[in-house]
């Protein structure tokens, strides 16, 4: 796998995570105090920090073989999930990701709660409605680029891609104060999905003891072939497209 194949799965990865996490914090900010609301955008990170503080240098400690058949499952389940989906959303079966709907939802909802003072946060709902937001989507993020930089010896370079997804979508948020509801989310929902199985069937065989032909380039044909089988099962589900809803 090629540093910039890995810097571009990290970086798709780790921004519709970002966009999710943005959508949260906008409402909490906008609704309720932007004060309280970067308050626990800061205590969310600042957990996610001693989180891959922790889980960074144990992970380089297991054997690679263990650790690609591990991080090998973990990746299936996440890539099967989110494909699962996208394939749902893209024959119709299940509503298109509107995140400008979910926007309009968490907005609705933070106005209606009560304003409770805990400590220095004069808002407390908007302190955790951010915090967990950030926390929740943080994770996946952390947990996306420990596992792809580990396995490929190069958490570094994963870590600037996860950033800077992370930068972009929260710059261009903040920029515009308003849910980047013209990202292709579930078009990068399908491609991630894509990736993170192809990558699951890819080490979790490796860490199997199985020995893919061509080593690292077998990942040229696994990708696309299960691209077309995403997209076979698309052609053969198609129906009518859904209502937007706020569902994830």
């Amino acid at each position: 796998m090629t540093t910039s194949a890995l810097f571009i799965a990290v970086f798709l990865a780790c921004a519709v995570e970002a966009v999710e996490a943005l959508t949260i914090v906008l409402a909490a900010g906008t609704s309720r105090q932007w004060r309280s609301a970067l308050l626990g955008v800061g205590a969310g990170l600042m957990l996610l920090a001693a989180i891959v503080a922790a889980l960074g240098p144990a992970l380089t400690a297991v054997p690679l073989s263990a650790l690609r058949l591990v991080v090998g499952g973990l990746l299936l389940i996440f890539g099967l999930q989110w494909l699962r989906k996208a394939v749902l959303r893209a024959s119709g079966h299940k509503a298109l990701h509107d995140e400008n709907a979910i926007y309009a939802t968490e907005l609705a909802t933070a106005r209606s709660a009560p304003r409770t003072a805990r400590w220095v946060v004069t808002d407390w709902y908007a302190f955790t409605l951010s915090f967990k937001g950030v926390t929740l989507e943080g994770l996946e993020v952390a947990f996306i680029a420990l596992t792809f930089g580990s396995n490929q010896h190069n958490i570094p370079l994963a870590a600037i891609a996860a950033i800077a997804a992370v930068l972009a979508v929260a710059g261009t948020g903040f920029a515009v104060r308003a849910p980047l509801a013209r990202v292709p989310e579930n078009t990068m929902k399908f491609v991630v999905g894509v990736m993170l199985t192809g990558f699951g069937l890819f080490w979790g065989a490796e860490g199997a003891g199985a020995r893919w032909p061509g080593s690292d380039a077998a990942l040229l044909g696994i990708v696309p072939a299960v691209a077309l089988f995403a997209l076979a099962l698309v052609a053969i589900l198609r129906r009518p497209a859904l209502v937007p809803a706020t569902e994830n």
